[in-house]
């Protein structure tokens, strides 16, 4: 496998299509679901009951398209997976009822697993050499502007257009500007594919990987798992959480600062980062989301803590974003990435899917502020997890590094 740099327009293409394909496959949803509800004849309830299960389906093929990212190519899989995203959309806009609505909703996340963040991570890997993981963070940096673009882009298009037509203006941008960016990448990264087929083996994996491989993995399994689940908890309740403490109307302000938040988190990383390791930066992003809670719950309904509340949340969201795709590289390396980050995705989106119901019901059953200190309490675990990851990756290390000094 090749170390040359990565291609300039290769990373701002898949900027493009990460925009595109996170815009048109998750945050469009959200603003036509009264829309939908009222045309399928179902309650707005049920359609985001609906997303949540077609989530949870898709977290269940994300392990399969990265082993297939790693059999045939990356950038292969992604144009691939482009004509299948546009199909979904055509089918979800041609759904007569609920139920082929549910079923095509399904579809959707299915393909997703093949055209966003894992499988864009596996093809910069592929074909980026060294220069992987500064790419990586190039990306999330670009496609962090999808809620910003695609949010208010989908609402002006609903002023003329019915769902149905948005879905198939969608389904287009997939078919024609996602599909030939994907098409020319996979020239990339199955020639690197059968590149690295030839090489011994010694010159695949450029990351010594710890002796305690399987204990690294599940470990980091456990606190994206974690962490999926605490994010989305907050994320999805941010506003009514935000008001019930008594904040009102301010509450959408306070939500309106996350996605500023997220992208500068990435930028201050771009910027300053690039020396820090990446299981420490897994600590950092961990640990911000139970101090913005902290923070949150003891000053409430005071804006200013509310404001720094969001600020956390965003900052961890935006720096899990990166090391959802560079943490796996630095500990196992290019080998087998594609698998290895398709379990991690599993692991985060299943309890992502899982945490709004989980949320909802707690906050029935104990209130909003022990719901809130009992997310606090699982996000600790995901900090334990990835300080868990250092201990056992970097106590061995010291090790050797002492025996070779006294030889």
């Amino acid at each position: 496998m090749e170390d040359g740099k990565l291609p300039l327009w290769t990373v701002w293409g898949l900027g493009v299509t990460q925009i595109i394909g996170y815009g048109t496959l998750y945050y469009a949803l959200s603003i036509l679901v009264p829309d939908i509800a009222r045309d399928i004849g179902r309650s707005p309830e049920w359609v985001f009951g609906a997303f949540s299960l077609a989530l949870l389906v898709g977290s269940l093929v994300a392990p399969l398209s990265g082993r297939l990212a790693d059999m045939i190519g990356a950038g292969r899989l992604m144009a691939a997976g482009s004509i299948g995203a546009a199909l979904s959309l055509v089918a979800t806009a041609m759904s007569p009822g609920p139920i082929t609505f549910a079923i095509a909703l399904a579809l959707t996340q299915i393909v997703s697993a093949a055209v966003l963040y894992a499988t864009a991570f596996t093809a910069i890997v592929q074909a980026g050499g060294r220069s992987a993981q500064t790419s990586i963070v190039h990306l999330t940096l670009i496609a962090g502007f999808a809620s910003s673009l695609f949010w208010p882009m989908t609402s002006w298009l609903h002023g003329a257009l019915s769902w149905r037509e948005i879905f198939l203006a969608y389904a287009g941008l997939n078919a024609f500007v996602c599909f030939p960016v994907h098409l020319v990448l996979g020239r990339l990264t199955s020639r690197a594919v059968s590149d690295a087929r030839g090489e011994p083996r010694s010159l695949k994996n450029d990351a010594p990987r710890p002796s305690n491989g399987t204990l690294v993995f599940l470990l980091m399994l456990v606190g994206f798992a974690v962490e999926g689940y605490a994010l989305s908890a907050i994320l999805v309740h941010m506003v009514p959480l935000t008001q019930a403490l008594g904040l009102g109307a301010a509450g959408l302000l306070v939500a309106a600062l996350f996605g500023p938040a997220q992208v500068t988190s990435r930028l201050i990383n771009l910027v300053f980062g690039r020396d820090l390791s990446q299981m420490w930066l897994a600590v950092i992003a961990a640990v911000l989301l139970p101090i913005g809670l902290a923070i949150l719950l003891a000053t409430a309904p005071w804006m200013a803590g509310a404001v720094l509340f969001a600020i956390c949340v965003g900052l961890g969201s935006g720096l899990t974003s990166i090391v959802g795709g560079t943490l796996p590289l630095e500990l196992f390396g290019r080998e087998g990435y594609g698998r290895r980050i398709g379990w991690c995705t599993s692991a985060k989106q299943l309890t992502a899917a899982l945490a709004p119901v989980g949320m909802s019901a707690s906050m029935s059953g104990m209130g909003v502020v022990a719901s809130l200190w009992l997310v606090s309490a699982v996000g600790v675990i995901s900090v334990l997890a990835f300080v868990g990851i250092t201990l056992a990756v970097e106590r061995p290390f010291a090790r050797s590094k002492t025996a070779a000094d006294s030889v």
